[in-house]
């Protein structure tokens, strides 16, 4: 083979370049669900972490009230999972949400999280759980047009239209604080 050849077939087998590096497993899944949903929405990884309200909201220049925290509870008597999806500015009100589902509201541990969820504390999405959950959405997240979800990982996010987020996970938006 002479070296245009060999060079030929070197074009030929290489993949094209990509406009976005490959999603990690985790955030993959997340946007393999959005797809599914029918919704256009790109993952976004980084290498900046974003666990927390405060390091998302910085990592992609937003207010905190913008950053959909979702957040997984157990219910005190029947060991349900519930989750909550709100505003990086608020703080769940467990009674207040306790007194909807008429017994009580705790944080889940991590294991039962991840069983719940499927995904790691600080990288829970709004949908494509490993388990379906009773949802409920901080009607603060609605006032915004946009706003930014975990996306499988702690270093992952997507940017929706706040309107999508209730036809999206089918929870019942309610005052959480």
């Amino acid at each position: 083979m002479t070296a245009d050849e060999i060079a030929a077939t070197n074009d030929a087998d290489a993949s094209p370049p990509s406009a976005a590096p490959a999603l990690s497993p985790s955030a993959q899944k997340v946007q393999d669900a959005l797809r599914a949903l029918g919704f256009a929405y790109e993952v976004q990884e980084s290498a900046q972490a974003t666990r927390t309200a405060a390091e998302a909201a910085r990592a992609v220049k937003c207010d905190v009230g913008q950053i959909a925290k979702s957040l997984v509870f157990k219910t005190g008597t029947t060991g349900r999972a519930i989750l909550v999806i709100t505003s990086g500015a608020n703080t769940v009100n467990e009674w207040r949400i306790g007194v909807l589902l008429k017994e009580t509201l705790e944080k889940a541990p991590p294991a039962f999280v991840r069983e719940h969820a499927g995904y790691a504390v600080g990288g829970i999405p709004p949908l494509g759980h490993a388990k379906p959950m009773e949802t409920f959405i901080d009607e603060d997240l609605l006032r915004h047009e946009t706003i930014w979800a975990a996306g499988g990982t702690p270093n992952a996010l997507f940017r929706m239209a706040s309107a999508d987020l209730v036809t999206m996970t089918g929870g019942r938006a309610i005052r959480v604080k």
